[in-house]
């Protein structure tokens, strides 16, 4: 996939991702997800995507494919999009999402790479950022809110 160029994959996702949106305004699906929350020492990996809200700073994560755990779903897209095996993983919880008419549940994993070096997906990713989670980048997208909210909530952040 990396053999085509940047400028042409980042069209690819934005293109993919305006038809999808018609899709799930249409079907209503109710989808699975994961979220990575990538870790090293006190800060937090937050990305930033060339498709939908391209301003909006999240977690990394995407969709899980069908048959696939949700822990090998975090661990596939931390290596597609950041390049990286993340050690000591860690189940955070579930939060639940509604947007854009799709219905999704989300299961969230902590895990660690060893180091702030990431090999990020030009393609998929704009820009990404190391932020202690109470100053998290702004404006924050709407689930890494709520992940930041409901699942590391304010004791977990001061480890």
């Amino acid at each position: 996939m990396r053999l085509i160029p940047v400028p042409v994959r980042r069209a690819g996702f934005r293109v993919a991702h305006a038809l999808l949106r018609v899709y799930w305004l249409v079907a209503r699906p109710h989808m699975r997800g994961v979220k990575c929350v990538v870790r090293e020492g006190d800060a937090v990996l937050f990305v930033r995507h060339t498709y939908g809200d391209r301003r909006a700073w999240e977690l990394p994560g995407g969709g899980v494919k069908r048959r696939e755990a949700p822990r090998d779903a975090a661990a596939r897209e931390a290596r597609e999009e950041l390049g990286v095996e993340l050690a000591d993983w860690r189940p955070l919880g579930t939060v639940h999402s509604r947007r854009h008419g799709k219905r999704t549940t989300i299961s969230c994993f902590e895990g660690r790479p060893g180091g702030r070096t990431v090999v990020m997906d030009e393609g998929e990713l704009r820009e990404v950022r190391w932020c202690a989670p109470d100053s998290a980048p702004e404006p924050l997208g709407e689930e890494a809110r709520k992940i930041l909210r409901e699942l590391l909530g304010p004791a977990p952040l001061l480890r």
